[in-house]
C-alpha cells in the first residue's frame, strides 16, 4: 500500500515522503493568500478556492480566516457556508455535501494519534469524514476521524463528535448524542 492509499486506511503512517510536504506547504500558502484577500475581490477568492480543494461547488462562501492541512483532500459541494475560523485537518479525505452550514470555529479532524506513548512515536492515522447534504454545524463544533454525519442533521454548538450520527437528528454534547429526530415541530419555529 502507497502512502496515499494509507491515508484513508486507519493504519499508522507518517506524511513525510510521496510529494506530501510540498503539498501541505501549498495548501497553506493558498489558505493564507486567501485570508489575505479583500473582502470585495471575489473573482480572486472564488479562484483560490478552485485551486486549494480538491473540488468545490457554486455558491460557497467561506469566511476568513480558514486553515487546512492539505486543502486538496477537501471535496465540498454546491450551497455551503462556513463563519469564522474553520480548520479542516485534511489528512485523509474530507467530503462535505450540498447545502451545508457551519457556525464559527468548525474543526473537521481526519488525523489522530495512538493513545499509546510508543505507538505515537510510530506516527498517526487517519480516517475520511463524510458530511452529508443539508447538515447544519453549530459554532465550535468538533469533528473527529472516520465520523459521518448524516442528512439533514444538525450538531450543536460546542460539541465534539466521535462517532458517525444518523440522518434527520439534532445531536449535542461532549462527547456527542442524539437528542431527538427532527419532526413536523421544527418547521412551525418559523412559520
Amino acid at each position: 500500500m502507497n502512502i496515499r492509499d494509507i491515508l484513508n486506511s486507519g493504519e499508522l503512517y507518517t506524511d513525510g515522503g510521496d510529494g506530501l510536504p510540498e503539498e501541505r506547504m501549498k495548501g497553506k500558502a493558498l489558505a493564507w493568500q486567501y485570508n489575505q484577500s479583500h473582502p470585495f475581490d471575489m473573482d480572486l477568492r472564488n479562484d483560490i478556492l478552485r485551486r486549494m480543494f480538491n473540488q468545490i461547488g457554486e455558491n460557497c462562501w467561506i469566511e476568513p480566516p480558514v486553515n487546512v492541512a492539505y486543502g486538496s483532500h477537501t471535496v465540498i459541494g454546491d450551497n455551503f457556508y462556513a463563519n469564522f475560523n474553520l480548520t479542516l485537518v485534511d489528512d485523509a479525505t474530507v467530503t462535505i455535501g450540498n447545502n451545508v452550514m457551519m457556525g464559527p470555529g468548525v474543526t473537521i479532524s481526519t488525523a489522530g494519534h495512538p493513545i499509546d506513548p510508543e505507538l505515537r512515536l510510530r506516527g498517526q492515522f487517519s480516517l475520511p469524514v463524510v458530511i452529508e447534504d443539508g447538515v447544519w454545524l453549530g459554532s465550535g463544533v468538533m469533528i473527529n476521524p472516520g465520523v459521518t454525519i448524516g442528512r439533514n442533521s444538525v450538531i450543536g454548538a460546542g460539541s465534539v463528535v466521535t462517532r458517525s450520527i444518523p440522518p434527520n437528528v439534532v445531536a449535542v454534547g461532549v462527547p456527542c448524542r442524539v437528542l431527538r429526530e427532527m419532526t413536523e415541530e421544527d418547521k412551525k419555529a418559523f412559520s
